[in-house]
């Protein structure tokens, strides 16, 4: 079997920066055993499997894995979908069903394009555990029951400085620690790790500022926001709160490269 197969760094204007994802289209998904094996053959932070979706909802249907677990939920997988999409069709707009969120939509935009994922909300929350995990100890922490936390640092060079106990993180499971702080030259800056679900730190995270949008917000006092993630690829993103759409909307823009683009022969 030949299957259409894009390389894309996402969140990227050049490529080797942002972060990189693998896309694949199907006419009808194998299992998920397949899908995972697929995926960690393909050994990038993120496969999107693609399939058409026949009941109207949306274009097509869509679900990420890492070498080692599905995901509920990749931002930058999705981005890196609709961009591959968007390039093969010349579209303006394309609308992915998800497993678990509900439908996601990828659209062209001045700079490249704007992915729209569903809000998460966190609220304050004690959580003893991570004490000394980090290093420097944060201000706060908010937590959503779906694995998202936010951990709330002083300044940008704190949370640079950052050496996280991976092996004491990954003890606490399969969660998202995302460490923020206000930016230097954007409006917030951030760090994601999560070595419970089998990656130390990522490059660039879409789902993690669905998160870190409504925080920023309301400390900020707007709803549009600047922000860069600051691992070893970087990346930089636009964020647009929007909560007139139903559930609340996080709009995310940025650009995406194709690194390769051709087939993957899956046989047996």
């Amino acid at each position: 079997m030949k299957i259409p197969y894009w390389h894309v760094d996402a969140f990227a204007f050049r490529a080797f920066t942002g972060n990189p994802a693998a896309v694949m289209f199907f006419d009808s998904l194998p299992e998920d055993d397949v899908l995972g094996a697929i995926a960690v053959e393909a050994n990038l932070p993120a496969t999107a499997f693609l399939s058409t979706e026949t009941s109207g909802a949306a274009d097509y249907d869509i679900c990420w894995f890492t070498p080692a677990s599905e995901i509920a939920l990749c931002g930058h997988g999705t981005i890196a979908a609709g961009h591959a999409m968007l390039q093969q069709t010349g579209a303006e707009q394309v609308r992915f069903r998800t497993r678990t969120r509900g439908v996601v939509e990828v659209r062209r935009a001045p700079a490249g394009y704007e992915l729209s994922l569903p809000v998460i909300e966190t609220v304050e929350a004690e959580r003893p555990e991570v004490e000394g995990l980090f290093g420097p100890e944060p201000q706060s922490i908010w937590l959503n029951p779906d694995r998202y936390g936010i951990y709330l640092f002083e300044d940008e060079q704190q949370l640079r400085s950052l050496e996280p106990d991976f092996e004491g993180l990954a003890k606490l499971g399969p969660d998202q620690f995302i460490c923020t702080a206000p930016g230097d030259h954007t409006d917030i800056v951030s760090r994601v790790f999560a070595p419970g679900a089998g990656y130390h730190e990522d490059s660039v995270t879409g789902s993690a500022h669905s998160a870190l949008a409504p925080f920023w917000a309301a400390r900020l006092g707007r709803e549009e926001l600047t922000a860069h993630q600051a691992s070893k690829r970087g990346g930089d993103l636009a964020l647009r709160l929007d909560r007139q759409a139903g559930g609340g909307r996080v709009w995310l823009g940025g650009n995406c490269v194709t690194v390769a683009e051709g087939q993957f022969y899956l046989s047996g």
